[in-house]
């Protein structure tokens, strides 16, 4: 089977666990997405990377701003440092493209000073947020783009285990952040990752106002199943799971983050 080519009727019990509200519909090749961590080894035409990288600049952004960039990782030895700075990924060092999307206030500095401007307001959490949503929004604009013409990819946002690391790799200068990181690449076939569950829409859309309460049993019990599934154990479930990811070891360094921002020249207010 070919990596995204799934109809409704395939995907929606595998997100959902229920039935899908029709058979087939025009935005089915959006509920597609996996993340994809082994590659063909085949690369991306320079054009389609090209055109990928326009979809990117063609998302929504705040007053136009451009509170954001990214740094294209083609050399071999700068991507194998970042594999390792990240934990070892596989997926870094092999995709066919590696991105690392930054926070990215430089341009903005330049703009304000070359007016006579104070570029204070910079310093706030408000432009850095900014610069996330918008990143983010880009990014993800540049995925489902890839994944309409069967390019696969995997977010890694251990990007930010290891910040000065990552920012002596990439020769980052002050008002720049390394946010995440994005692999793209041809999906190894023989290899296909499976569609993850989420929770069902009640549990995330919520209708006027955020409900009292919350029962995580169906969630628990439909992710234990994707685990089994995947060779994982299906005991340990996503509560359990989720409780200790946000615990302070779990956070796998990146509860220093405001200490490695103001580093970078985000003394946040």
């Amino acid at each position: 089977m070919e990596i995204f080519s799934e109809n409704l009727s395939e995907t929606w019990p595998k997100r959902y666990g229920t039935e899908p509200p029709s058979e087939s519909h025009p935005l089915d090749r959006f509920l597609t997405h996996r993340s994809v961590r082994k590659y063909s080894g085949q690369p991306i035409e320079p054009e389609v990377r090209e055109l990928l990288f326009g979809a990117a600049q063609s998302a929504a952004t705040s007053s136009n701003l451009s509170a954001w960039s990214v740094v294209v990782v083609d050399e071999p030895s700068r991507r194998a440092r970042l594999a390792e700075l990240v934990g070892n990924q596989s997926q870094v060092r092999d995709a066919a493209i590696f991105l690392a999307f930054l926070a990215d206030h430089t341009k903005l500095r330049a703009a304000a000073e070359f007016h006579g401007e104070s570029p204070d307001g910079l310093q706030t959490v408000e432009m850095l947020l900014v610069s996330a949503i918008d990143a983010a929004l880009a990014a993800e604009r540049l995925v489902c783009s890839a994944e309409s013409i069967g390019i696969g990819s995997c977010y890694i946002g251990s990007l930010r285990n290891d910040p000065a690391g990552v920012a002596e790799a990439l020769n980052l200068p002050q008002g720049t952040f390394g946010l995440f990181g994005l692999c793209l690449g041809y999906p190894d076939s023989t290899a296909p990752p499976s569609v993850k569950p989420r929770m069902s829409q009640s549990e995330v859309f919520h209708q006027d106002s955020y409900p009292d309460g919350w029962d995580p049993s169906d969630f628990n019990a439909r992710m234990s199943e994707f685990y089994v599934q995947e060779g994982m154990k299906g005991d340990v479930t996503w509560t359990m799971r989720s409780g200790k990811r946000v615990t302070i070891p779990g956070l796998n360094g990146r509860e220093t983050l405001l200490t490695a921002l103001q580093q970078q020249g985000f003394a946040l207010r």
